[in-house]
């Protein structure tokens, strides 16, 4: 199969001097901008038999519930929990969320409830890694997945029942104060660390808001002054976010998907002259097994007698030479001339790199 239509190829490759101009918002975040993740434990009431059938846990849950509404259960009495489910809930509080503002919640069953859908959450708290209550969730569940069953055993199950979603549903309570409102200065963090782009970035912005504004700190990070007044420090922000610049180009690679034979090349790729010679060896083994029949009157026995046929050939689709300055197409086309497989083409590559004719980083996934 592979052989009919060689490896498919996708390479990205530009012009020899590439320019391609980038926002300073596309490749970079500002530091201290960024969501922080909510965590929570609540009670899904309103199943139709499909919660929790025996979890110490949520009958624990159901009795404080209970008490702190005011209803005192006597010791000992069993809570039937069938249409109740214990479940965690997760969250992602965004940048400058203010409370009263609505996010999304996350509710995975944590019991052996087999079905959430038609649920409800009740009024839950959700807590940062510092252990403060940043939401408060509540509301009902949107669950993707079912399942059904049959008296004989029989079941279907179509995506997963036991988690769902409450779009909207946590309120924010606190605001998580970043450090994008103190101080007189701001840091860009650059998505992909690379020492040209982030020099790039410091004398652009140098260039448009006058000499000494932005220093780069590293590969990764280029700190800014900025006003301390808030509101001139968000205007001002706006003007940095989309000023353009020409990145570095990045590091040479070659990306190979050994499952699929998908072959992604950077363009600053490089083969130093090298030949390359691509051969098989196949070794075929049949089997024949053949009857032996007994002489006649000797009391033996009809056995089987295995036969094997061991046939070897080797194949070789010759050499091909990488010379000096050998452009990509050339070494897409000499590959795809030989049918090498995805597995032989890895070993080309392999071979290249070990050989020191390759400069690229070699990643198979």
């Amino acid at each position: 199969m592979w052989r009919s239509f060689c490896i498919s190829f996708v390479i990205f490759c530009f012009a020899l001097n590439p320019v391609f101009a980038e926002r300073i918002k596309d490749i970079s975040t500002v530091a201290g901008i960024r969501s922080n993740q909510l965590v929570g434990y609540g009670l899904v009431v309103g199943l139709d038999g499909s919660g929790d059938s025996s979890a110490a846990f949520t009958d624990d849950s159901m009795r404080n519930m209970l008490e702190q509404l005011g209803i005192t259960l006597p010791p000992g009495a069993n809570l039937p929990i069938k249409n109740v489910a214990a479940v965690t809930l997760s969250a992602e509080l965004p940048p400058f969320t203010k409370p009263g503002q609505k996010i999304d919640v996350n509710v995975s069953s944590i019991g052996n409830s087999k079905n959430l859908r038609g649920g409800t959450l009740l009024m839950a708290p959700l807590k940062g890694a510092d252990g403060q209550i940043y939401a408060v969730a509540q509301g009902n569940l949107v669950v993707m997945g079912l399942n059904a069953s049959g008296k004989d055993g029989s079941s279907v199950t179509i995506n997963i029942p036991t988690g769902g979603r409450i779009p909207n549903g946590a309120t924010v309570e606190r605001e998580v104060i970043t450090s994008f409102v103190t101080g007189n200065s701001i840091t860009l963090n650059l998505f992909r660390p690379d020492f040209t782009t982030a020099y790039r970035l410091a004398e652009t912005i140098n260039d448009t808001m006058g000499l000494g504004t932005a220093k780069a700190v590293d590969a990764s990070s280029v700190k800014v002054s900025a006003p301390t007044d808030l509101s001139q420090k968000v205007s001002y922000l706006s003007m940095l976010e989309n000023l353009t610049f020409n990145p570095g180009t990045a590091a040479a690679k070659i990306v190979v998907n050994a499952r699929t034979g998908t072959v992604v090349i950077g363009q600053n790729v490089i083969v130093q002259p090298a030949a390359v010679s691509h051969g098989n060896l196949t070794v075929t083994i049949t089997n024949d097994p053949t009857i032996s029949q007994p002489p006649a009157f000797s009391n033996g026995q009809t056995v089987v007698v295995p036969k094997s046929d061991v046939d070897v050939a080797a194949t070789n689709s010759g050499a091909f030479v990488f010379n000096l300055g050998v452009t990509l197409d050339e070494v897409v086309r000499a590959v795809n001339n030989i049918g090498a497989s995805p597995a032989e083409l890895v070993a080309i590559l392999e071979a290249l790199k070990a050989a020191g004719s390759l400069n690229a980083e070699l990643i198979i996934i």
